[in-house]
């Protein structure tokens, strides 16, 4: 399985052979560490844990210094079922065409409304309504003194893990370490971006 970590860059346009246009998101990838492996006999399961990012090295306690050893790294991830040995640089294998699943946190959007967060249209503009048109309306039957779960109501709107499958990495640009991968992905510019192809 083809995994790599970026950070989401900005979105730009590619042209093909063909003249037609495809709106892209540009990746910034890098190098990813090994940092510890995990074996099934000692943890369960087999997996490679891997640095990537850099951060300074005043923000790293001594515990983690430790846990690093080599590297100031500003994420941490686990790939499954992956054979490299502490201290190997793994390599991004992606090439153009390939089609993969992005993974990244989404933007967070704080308290939010049912129109904004669910999609609701509202109470009408007209016939009596008078600060009514943002409201969620009645929450179902009467006669019970609770709300049901799963209920749709106003609350914490993004900041979930959102995985987009199905893309296509248009261009791999080896010496500027960048994927243009089509379409939108999760987040803000400079989110933890996972590929898997």
């Amino acid at each position: 399985m083809k995994f790599i970590l970026g950070t989401k860059q900005n979105m730009t346009q590619l042209f093909d052979e063909e003249g037609k246009v495809h709106p892209v998101t540009v990746i910034k990838t890098g190098d990813m560490v090994a940092v510890q492996t995990k074996t099934k006999i000692k943890d369960g399961y087999d997996a490679v844990q891997v640095g990537f990012g850099t951060k300074s090295a005043k923000r790293i306690n001594q515990a983690q210094k430790g846990h690093m050893k080599e590297g100031n790294y500003l994420y941490l991830k686990e790939i499954k079922d992956t054979q490299a040995g502490v201290g190997d640089k793994i390599e991004s294998t992606l090439e153009a065409g390939d089609i993969v699943a992005v993974s990244a946190i989404s933007k967070s959007k704080g308290f939010q409304g049912v129109v904004k967060r669910h999609g609701f249209h509202g109470g009408p503009r007209s016939h009596g309504q008078k600060h009514s048109e943002r409201e969620p309306g009645s929450i179902g039957a009467g006669g019970y003194q609770r709300v049901f779960k799963g209920r749709k109501m106003a609350g914490r709107t993004g900041g979930d893990r959102v995985t987009v499958k199905n893309l296509v990495v248009m261009h791999v640009d080896k010496d500027a370490q960048e994927i243009y991968v089509r379409g939108a992905i999760p987040g803000r510019t400079g989110t933890l971006v996972e590929i898997r192809g």
